[in-house]
């Protein structure tokens, strides 16, 4: 029966062992596919955020090049504006040189309807004088001659009279077609004058409404190019992790990681004062105990589910477990680029975050696109450096708490701009004084 009993638990022993060990694979098999899949959503996020991007620069382009068209055709525009102005001036010139002619044609006009009224009144006088004499005929003064001088003289006179009578009337009956004829060019010019810059007036009138209508496109042009560029700078910054903050925070920060930088040298130098104590004693008690065997190697229980900080084989550890998404550098965005002034660690919403070495907490708040932001002094061989822990879901320390290496200041998440949950970590040589100073490539000191 005890037999049966010890065969039952070594069974379900077994059973159970069997269990654990096809679990713990299928657990850990689950939260590397829910860690692919984040992954791919965040990449197909960033990705959706290129192509848009890239759309708005393509489609700013294609609107510039709307613009040009049509500058162009205004310019065409302008020239042939120029042109019909010139036409027109030309024609008004011309219009003022036959409004002179037309004066001096009207002068004459005038000096011809004198000429003729002289006529009309010298043939009226010579009229009634004819009249009051009774009817005489140049036959009568003719014969009325008293000697063949007499008639002679006589014969000249009448001559004279008909031919100057036959003048009168030639003269008269020329100025009056003259007359006609003057006033009918003067009709004429005047006529072929007014239609020419009624022409030209509404071929200005036509080429200013063309112009009109082409601005009037140019300036809706130019609306829908402000719009394309204010979203794709809103679809850059939302890519972009380009800092936005006011002199006076930045200057406040500065001055805090100033008087902070002080504690991380007396920090160091107490950390180096400890170990150098404990090595001290670990020397004097290795040469009093006695020498025998350890088994303690595998006394400990089982693991630890607490994800833990790894162990440091220099002077920094990394800041967490996460996939390096992108690198220190230049960086591309849509059309454009940037300068990625840190790197990109991504895994899941509340993984720990912890302190890259030793240090202060010198500001601990959210900080523009960056979100909530952690920053630590450090002080490594008299060398002050500072380590920004950027996008915290959330962090458990405060400005002046000072911190060991390992130690768990904050968790990861997605606050500021970002893609989606990461922790982007930057180091500076010095004090942080901004993003671009001091700035330099964390993978030169930490194995990432």
């Amino acid at each position: 029966m005890k037999s049966m009993a010890k065969n039952s638990i070594k069974t379900l022993a077994a059973a159970s062992a069997l269990f654990l060990f096809i679990q713990t694979p299928s657990a850990y098999a689950n939260s590397l596919s829910d860690l692919k899949d984040e992954k791919r959503q965040i990449e197909s996020k960033k990705d959706g955020l290129d192509s848009s991007i890239k759309n708005k620069t393509n489609a700013i382009t294609a609107n510039e090049d709307k613009q040009q068209k049509l500058l162009d055709q205004i310019q065409t525009l302008n020239a042939e504006i120029d042109k019909t102005n010139s036409n027109i001036k030309n024609v008004l010139a011309e219009i003022q040189s036959t409004n002179k002619e037309i004066k001096s044609l009207e002068d004459s006009i005038a000096e011809l309807l004198r000429k003729i009224e002289e006529r009309d009144l010298l043939l009226e006088d010579r009229a009634r004088a004819i009249q009051a004499g009774g009817t005489v005929s140049y036959l009568d003064v003719l014969l009325s001659s008293n000697s063949f001088v007499d008639f002679i003289d006589r014969f000249s006179a009448v001559n004279a009279l008909l031919e100057a009578d036959r003048q009168i009337i030639q003269d008269q009956k020329e100025d009056k077609q003259k007359l006609e004829e003057q006033k009918q060019v003067l009709e004429g010019k005047r006529q072929k004058l007014e239609d020419k810059k009624a022409e030209l007036d509404r071929l200005k009138a036509s080429l200013d409404g063309q112009k009109a209508e082409k601005n009037k496109l140019i300036d809706q042009l130019e609306k829908e190019q402000e719009k394309l560029k204010s979203e794709k700078v809103l679809l850059e910054k939302e890519y972009s992790e380009a800092l936005e903050i006011s002199d006076e925070l930045q200057q406040k920060i500065i001055d805090e990681q100033k008087r902070l930088a002080e504690v991380a040298r007396q920090q160091e130098a107490k950390r180096k004062a400890d170990a150098a104590a404990a090595a001290k004693a670990n020397a004097a008690a290795k040469a009093a105990a006695p020498t025998k065997a350890s088994n303690s190697g595998n006394s400990g229980g089982g693991s630890s589910s607490t994800v833990t900080a790894p162990q440091s084989n220099g002077t920094w550890i990394k800041p967490t477990n996460g996939r390096l998404t992108s690198p220190y550098g230049w960086r591309n965005i849509g059309a454009g680029s940037e300068f990625h002034y840190g790197v990109d660690l991504a895994n899941g919403t509340g993984t720990p975050i912890w302190a890259a070495a030793d240090g202060v907490v010198s500001y601990a708040a959210p900080l523009s696109s960056y979100g909530n932001v952690v920053i630590v002094t450090h002080s490594i061989d008299g060398q002050i450096y500072t380590t920004v822990y950027a996008h915290l879901n959330s962090f458990n320390v405060s400005v002046g708490t000072e911190v060991s290496q390992g130690q768990q200041i904050a968790t990861m998440g997605s606050t500021g701009r970002v893609t989606g949950p990461h922790l982007h970590f930057e180091v500076h040589i010095g004090a942080w004084q901004g993003q671009a100073v001091g700035s330099v490539n964390p993978l030169k000191y930490i194995p990432l």
